[in-house]
């Protein structure tokens, strides 16, 4: 299949007018990120599992009875995205423990995938510095047990060794790609709004991350990372919201 390069020059009235939208048309399968799982009877934190920062997946079986269950959580630290069977329920903070599950009654894969945005290095929190999930979880008010704790290793794998195929319809967390051109290589704005958490890297080199929840819906990429002619964009993104494209912008974008 040939890719789009949807990114592009054109040319009007001798004037040169850079294209704005970049399409992720590429996806990357979470698991080949995947670490050695940790199972347990209850929640376990980024701490107990030896992970400083960075991500980890939470996952058990679950039953629902109706088809909208409460899910209520003790702890998060700092920023989880839920899904049940590869669908996006919402996401969770430690402001915001409870949200709710919308399915048919019947047995689920309930997965948490959990952020760490940063640990507290000063003041009176600097003790309290636990994060992922940790205390008790309930589903319409019943505990949930049997968890198996997965660490993603996100920001540490080469991009180059990601094996990319055509983007399916499906929710789950992953890896995108997409490509553009430029014909000279000053620095952009890379414009994330309408996605929700994740990282990004440009012709393989890590230019930032971003949340929903920021202020700041741009991602500078430098000069220096950027070259005449293609370029490559990938984006790990946690929190899926089927959002197909970004755009560049010569200016910061805020909400």
């Amino acid at each position: 299949m040939v890719r789009k390069i949807v990114l592009g020059l054109l040319t009007l009235a001798g004037q040169t007018l850079s294209a704005q939208e970049i399409v992720f048309n590429q996806k990357a399968a979470l698991e080949q990120v995947y670490k050695k799982p940790v199972e347990a009877d209850g929640l376990l934190s980024m701490n107990d599992l030896n992970v400083e920062f960075g991500y980890v997946l939470y996952q058990s079986e679950i039953t629902t009875q109706s088809d909208s269950e409460e899910l209520e959580l003790e702890n998060v630290r700092d920023y989880a995205a839920v899904y049940v069977d590869g669908i996006l329920q919402g996401r969770v903070t430690d402001n915001h423990k409870k949200i709710t599950i919308k399915t048919n009654p019947g047995k689920y894969l309930l997965q948490i995938y959990v952020e760490n945005i940063g640990r507290i290095t000063y003041g009176p929190e600097i003790t309290d510095n636990a994060k992922g999930l940790f205390g008790g979880i309930t589903l319409d008010g019943n505990d949930l047990k049997q968890w198996k704790m997965i660490p993603l290793n996100v920001k540490k794998y080469p991009i180059k060794d990601l094996v990319f195929e055509d983007r399916k319809d499906t929710e789950s967390p992953g890896f995108y790609k997409g490509e553009f051109e430029l014909n000279t290589s000053r620095s952009n704005y890379l414009d994330i709004t309408g996605w929700g958490m994740g990282e990004v890297w440009v012709n393989q080199k890590y230019v930032g991350s971003y949340w929903e929840e920021e202020k700041q819906r741009s991602i500078l990429i430098p000069s220096a990372d950027l070259v005449q002619g293609k370029n490559e964009i990938v984006v790990f993104e946690l929190k899926n919201n089927q959002q197909k494209t970004m755009k560049l912008s010569q200016t910061p974008v805020f909400k």
